[in-house]
Formats: C-alpha cells, structure tokens, sequence
C-alpha cells in the first residue's frame, strides 16, 4: 500500500483551497472559551495550518505562536491579516521552545497524525516543556467505537467515508470543487483514506493519501500522564458536553504538573 503523503498540506493547488474547504467549523468557540477559561495570555497552536484559528485568537489579544510543518500552509498564514501579529515556527511539536506559554492546542484533530505510540509520547513531552507550569493543554480526537468501520463491513460504508457522499463548496477562485473519501485500509487503530478533490469547472482531481490513527480514551489519558499532565475535563462534542462511550470526539483538557 502507497505510504500516507497528505497531499491538502503540500500540494500548491489544494493549499490555495484548503481555507474553502476546511473552514473555521464548530470548535472555533470551543477553544475561544477554553483560552478565556484558563486566562491564557500566551497560546501555542500547534498544527497551526493556514493558522485561522490562529488569527482568531489573535485578534482577540492572545499572543500567539504558530507551529506548523507544511511551509506552503504557512506561507498562507503569514500573508493573512495577523500575519504580523503571531510569531510563526516551520515544524511540529519537536521544534517547541520553552516558551513558558499557558495553552497549547491542536485543533483539526492533528493529535491523530501523531502515528506511533513513540512519536505521540515525545511530542506530549516537548509540549509539557513548552508550557509554564501550571499551564494547560487542549486538543481533540475522534471516538474510534462510534466509527463506521467499528461495526460496518468496508464495502457497507454510506456516511462520508464513502465515494457516495460528496461534499461541495465553492472557492472564490476555482469555483465549485466537489470533496469525498474512499477507506483503503483499517489496520492496528491506523484508518488510511484517499481524499478527492474534483475542480468542476476544469475536470481535473487531485488526490490525497491520509493516514489516522484512532486511539482509546483510556490510552489518551494514560499517554498524558506519562507526559505529566493531569486530565481536568473530557469533553464529547464543541458544546462543551462532557464525554461518554457514544460521544462523536475526545476533547482533553490537561493542565500540565
């Protein structure tokens, strides 16, 4: 099986659309709280992308620091309207300082690119470091038992896993582009998916290979405590719900020790 090359983050054209497609949606208040709730006057988000929420929490006073692998995403960042305002970094959760921040987040379920246990394990470490003590952790990833492929055959897929359910929207440059994923392969909590983009005006498709992996509560949990955080809340969805077994996320607050 190919190897998992994230496409939407390095390719030119799905970089110039990755705003359209994936629009600041549902957790923007969640973690504008989350910063207001542990009084957060410096934030590092981590993953940062083309650093929309990034902005937003700019503009609302936080000094912000950007991380994030991909230079094309952050190329788009520094050219928005905070770009002046947020010190941005070209790396992952390895190349954190010890900034003495008091919030670090990772939003689009970023935690879930995070593959081998090891990785996950020295990036929590780097990110406690990262941190004043005291300081607060809060980042999501989604609830593997409510998954379709927990319980449905490859083939039975009908949600949006499937070819069969696309989604449209509408970029101001390339006009209307058509959005689906197809499972290629469930293996050890690993779910690897290719994702189409179709630009209706010019024909043309263009695909992405992403690799997640789906990780159990309880592991979460005990993968923070070896990193020294203690658990503070669990939520389940970005209405601040807290998280049960039938929870669509995971959404962990820590505060590191």
């Amino acid at each position: 099986m190919t190897e998992p090359n994230y496409q939407e983050f390095y390719n030119p054209k799905l970089v110039a659309i990755y705003n359209t497609v994936c629009p600041l949606d549902g957790y923007e208040k969640f973690y504008l709280e989350i910063a207001k709730k542990v009084s957060a006057k410096t934030i590092i988000d981590i993953g940062c992308g083309t650093g929309l929420l990034t902005c937003e929490l700019a503009k609302q006073g936080y000094q912000m620091i950007g991380v994030e692998p991909s230079r094309l995403m952050l190329d788009v960042a520094r050219k928005s309207s905070c770009g002046k305002k947020v010190k941005w970094i070209e790396g992952n959760a390895l190349s954190l300082e010890e900034f003495n921040a008091d919030l670090a987040i990772m939003t689009g379920h970023v935690a879930q690119f995070h593959l081998e246990n090891e990785e996950w394990q020295n990036a929590l470490k780097s990110i406690h470091k990262a941190l004043h003590p005291d300081g607060y952790l809060a980042f999501e990833s989604r609830n593997p038992v409510v998954q379709t492929w927990a319980t449905n055959k490859k083939q039975n897929f009908t949600d949006w896993y499937s070819p069969n359910f696309r989604r449209k929207v509408v970029d101001p440059v390339k006009g209307q582009i058509e959005v689906w994923l197809e499972i290629i392969d469930i293996k050890d909590k690993k779910v690897t998916t290719d994702v189409h983009y179709l630009f209706t005006k010019t024909g043309e498709e263009l695909l992405s290979r992403n690799t997640l992996i789906f990780r159990t509560r309880e592991e979460i949990t005990k993968s923070l405590k070896n990193a020294d955080f203690s658990v503070e809340n669990v939520y389940g969805n970005w209405d601040g719900s807290l998280a049960n077994e039938e929870s669509p996320e995971f959404i962990f607050v820590a505060r590191r020790n």
